[in-house]
């Protein structure tokens, strides 16, 4: 992981995120909530970078977004400027309709990310009760708005470390074995090395465990 968040680092990371909304939300839910919002930094980081790249490449910024307008297809992932992180960020009012309303515009945006991103309601009631209250939820935004997430600052793998780690911090705190909710990295990595796969290789999940 590149230099500045490492495995530490990130960890103590999403575990100040968790226990912002412990308590109101079950730890096996922490990651409906967390995971998405850490997703949406990444892509506005990464396309801020691809922004950028293409600023220098046409001359400046306002003609890039210009460009952008017309081609999505210049950019990994398109990020119209209301779903943007610094647009959330300054959000003070209806953060979480605000939140709910931006990850539903990046799927419409971007069709593979449809039913990946979209799923969680962050405006969302039970028992006439928000789930995740608007204070909590803006503290949270403040917390995963710490690290920079962008192409040259994080590995590619952000979200799924991040996945493992929650899993895995859940399965302790009801004491119960890590192994049981995910296969461990260092496992996956063994066994990886063990069927030593070629391209062109099928391997299908419930024969290697």
């Amino acid at each position: 992981m590149p230099e500045g968040l490492d495995i530490k680092t990130l960890e103590n990371w999403l575990w100040e995120a968790a226990c912002v909304i412990r308590g109101e939300i079950d730890a096996p839910k922490y990651k409906d909530y967390i995971l998405p919002i850490i997703f949406v930094k990444r892509l506005s980081d990464v396309f801020e970078d691809e922004l950028e790249k293409l600023s220098e490449e046409y001359g400046s910024r306002g003609v890039a977004e210009e460009i952008l307008e017309e081609d999505h297809g210049l950019v990994r992932f398109y990020m119209p400027e209301k779903v943007r992180w610094e647009s959330i960020r300054r959000q003070t009012t209806n953060l979480g309709e605000y939140l709910t309303d931006a990850v539903r515009a990046i799927a419409r945006e971007n069709p593979k990310l449809q039913g990946v991103i979209d799923r969680v309601d962050f405006n969302a009631t039970e028992s006439g009760q928000r789930i995740i209250s608007e204070e909590n939820l803006k503290v949270l935004i403040e917390i995963l708005g710490k690290h920079r997430l962008g192409i040259n600052d994080v590995e590619p793998d952000i979200l799924g470390r991040g996945y493992e780690y929650l899993l895995r911090k859940f399965a302790e705190g009801s004491g119960q074995s890590a192994g049981e909710f995910y296969t461990p990295r260092e496992v996956a990595i063994l066994m990886a090395h063990i069927l030593d796969p070629e391209p062109g290789n099928e391997i299908y999940d419930p024969c290697v465990g």
